[in-house]
């Protein structure tokens, strides 16, 4: 892939935009943790360590829509290529910003836990951008960790760090796991099929 093409298809999807989105999402997460004075207790850093990795990836599944479904389609040169190249670009960029907002405690909500969520959320996004579009994207990931979130609360048994992997701790080998499955299905499906082509707007 020429560095030309990769820099018309960044154009095409509004890549400045989408890192400013990102960023502002970090600065929005460093806010969030001060207010809630994360840094007294690691525990207190279950909101930011589930809502902000969703935050990033809802900017990332919106930039994943194509100006020009048809073109893409019937170009000449495969475009998975930079279907991977762009989302993998973007969800590591995510991970390394957000990293910043959950320093130290590794062990339980640190930059582990925070790294395994953008992969998992993001997973989930790009799963829904090839059936639902990318305007749409973020809502079936949405939904996910919302419910995730309130219903963990309590919740025992083998499996919980498997459903629960958005809350779970760092290390937590089943959550990882799940995360995992989630980033590589999505990335696999969005970087062979691309987006849900989309009806355009109507004024």
């Amino acid at each position: 892939m020429s560095t030309h093409g990769f820099r018309l298809y960044a154009r095409s999807r509004s890549l400045p935009v989408t890192v400013a989105a990102l960023v502002a999402t970090t600065v929005f997460a460093v806010w969030a943790a001060g207010l809630i004075d994360a840094y007294l207790d690691p525990y207190r850093r279950v909101p930011l360590v589930a809502l902000a990795p969703l935050l990033a990836s809802a900017v990332i599944g919106t930039s994943l829509h194509t100006p020009s479904d048809e073109l893409d389609r019937t170009a000449v040169r495969p475009w998975w290529p930079r279907r991977l190249v762009w989302l993998g670009s973007l969800t590591a960029l995510a991970a390394l910003l957000l990293t910043v907002t959950v320093l130290g405690h590794t062990q339980t909500f640190g930059p582990p836990a925070v790294i395994r969520n953008v992969l998992g959320c993001t997973g989930l996004t790009a799963l829904a951008a090839v059936f639902l579009g990318a305007r749409l994207s973020w809502l079936p990931a949405f939904a996910y960790v919302s419910a995730v979130y309130l219903a963990s609360s309590g919740a025992r048994g083998r499996g919980v760090a498997l459903w629960a992997w958005p809350v779970q701790p760092g290390p937590q080998p089943a959550a990882w796991a799940a995360a995992l499955t989630a980033f590589v299905a999505g990335t696999v499906l969005y970087t062979v099929y691309g987006p849900r082509a989309e009806s355009p707007r109507t004024a």
